[in-house]
């Protein structure tokens, strides 16, 4: 074991979104003298290969959809050359490493220490950390916090997988493809498939099943996975892959695979890319949890309790290594609450992460907003019965001016439990979602009830008016 080089109070391992959140409210708020150990780049999942750079390109594909919506409105625009990625791409990593550089700054600034290199628990008190260079030194610290997130999973069966890249390795794509593929249902799969084909790529998505998106409301799901058809997205409905291929000359792949369509023996060729997106995993392995004594789970995922406690007294795990809800915004919060309870003294014993009514969205094409119980989960707790479904379903003042071929679809659906009709779940699809669900969200979580709704005058013309006026 490397000598015990140092000692802190609250070491965190994991410099994303929930560990940043938590180290800096106990050091910037509490005065804890605090350490963060990160092997990779500040930020996390979300800052260099999520949340921001993905929605950095959606906003590009939306500048796309809208000059092709422009001639509706009576302009001519003129392109004088295609969507030139290389320099979209250039530009997008110049502003996330400018944000690699702002967190660093932020963490100096709340007196949090900071150390690159790979950390792994020895015991419930010290972690062995090995810098870039291969030299190895132990810190002791009486809190330890676990929150270094997830990785993107592969497929182990398929011959040939590798030749594919996961869904982190869209961001390392240099130019702008003519044809990809795509592999999965979650919404990871469904935002880059919408982006690619607003951008003009012939874009393949296979699927599993008949739908996607198939944690949210059934109605999101026949709609989106519609207008994805309609649009131009090639699915590959209860698809598998056999066998992926490389041409040695080229570099294009061949997919095989069979599909509800086409059966077996189906093949796919002249791929520029094919992107798993399949899912995510929590990288718990080689980092000591099982020496410590930390509990996991069947899939590898930190057991905690509803305040982030694991099976070790002092130390606490977050956000994504967890596998509860896997969100940002939910480690952010998580971190900042786990602090407050550590270290805010009596005002914050009781300081937890509530879970329930998390709104979440997907950046597809249209958005989709969601928040509490779909209607199956709403019929399985309440009872169809004692359940109250207002749904609706119209074309947007946006798409007024333009061709039957090119409106896109708005549907929205309120669920409401029980003689006050409390707002149990809502569901909105439709352009300008994301940010509708936020105000929304806040009247759910304070238990709003279709009343309340009813009572809010609405803005017009909006599509969100449309969730306070339903019959």
């Amino acid at each position: 074991m490397a000598p015990i080089s140092k000692e802190t109070d609250y070491l965190v391992i994991g410099a994303g979104s929930g560990g940043l959140a938590s180290a800096r409210k106990a050091s910037g708020q509490f005065g804890v003298r605090s350490m963060i150990v990160e092997a990779g780049r500040l930020g996390g999942t979300c800052v260099n290969v999520g949340c921001v750079p993905k929605k950095i390109t959606f906003n590009a594909a939306a500048v796309a959809e809208t000059i092709h919506s422009a001639k509706a409105y009576g302009f001519s625009v003129k392109e004088e050359k295609p969507f030139d990625w290389t320099l979209f791409k250039q530009k997008r990593d110049a502003y996330i490493k400018r944000l690699n550089g702002i967190y660093e700054r932020n963490l100096a600034n709340d007196k949090v220490e900071y150390v690159h290199g790979w950390a792994k628990l020895l015991n419930r008190n010290e972690v062995e950390i090995t810098a870039d260079n291969g030299s190895k030194h132990t810190v002791r610290a009486k809190k330890i916090l676990v929150a270094v997130g997830g990785e993107p999973t592969m497929p182990e069966n398929i011959p040939g997988a590798e030749y594919g890249i996961d869904s982190d390795g869209f961001f390392d794509i240099d130019k702008l493809p003519k044809k990809v593929a795509l592999v999965g249902a979650g919404y990871i799969a469904v935002e880059f498939a919408g982006m690619f084909n607003a951008l003009g790529v012939e874009t393949h998505l296979f699927i599993r099943h008949e739908r996607f998106l198939r944690t949210f409301d059934p109605m999101i799901q026949d709609t989106i996975t519609a207008q994805y058809e309609k649009i131009g997205i090639k699915l590959h409905k209860e698809s598998s892959q056999t066998k992926v291929e490389k041409d040695p000359a080229t570099g294009k792949l061949t997919i095989h695979y069979k599909d509800s369509e086409h059966g077996e023996g189906a093949k796919l060729e002249d791929l520029d890319h094919l992107i798993w997106a399949i899912g995510r995993k929590p990288m718990t392995k080689n980092i000591g949890l099982e020496e410590a004594g930390v509990k996991l789970d069947e899939k590898g995922n930190i057991v905690v309790d509803d305040y982030q406690n694991t099976s070790v007294d002092n130390i606490y795990a977050l956000g994504d290594v967890c596998g509860k809800v896997e969100l940002t915004p939910v480690a952010i919060a998580a971190g900042r609450r786990l602090s407050e309870r550590l270290f805010g003294g009596e005002a914050f014993r009781e300081a937890h992460l509530d879970y329930a009514n998390i709104p979440s969205v997907v950046f597809g094409h249209p958005e989709v907003g969601s928040i509490g119980l779909t209607e199956p989960q709403a019929v399985e707790k309440y009872g169809r019965e004692n359940l109250k479904v207002y749904s609706t379903s119209f074309v947007a003042l946006y798409y007024a001016m333009m061709d039957p071929e090119d409106k896109g679809p708005t549907r929205y659906k309120v669920i409401c439990a029980g003689p006050e009709e409390r707002v149990v779940g809502m569901h909105i699809l439709g352009e300008g979602s994301a940010e509708i669900l936020q105000g929304f969200g806040v009247a759910i979580k304070m238990g709003a009830t279709k009343k309340d709704l009813d009572s809010c005058v609405a803005i017009h013309p909006t599509s969100a008016e449309e969730l306070v006026t339903m019959k």
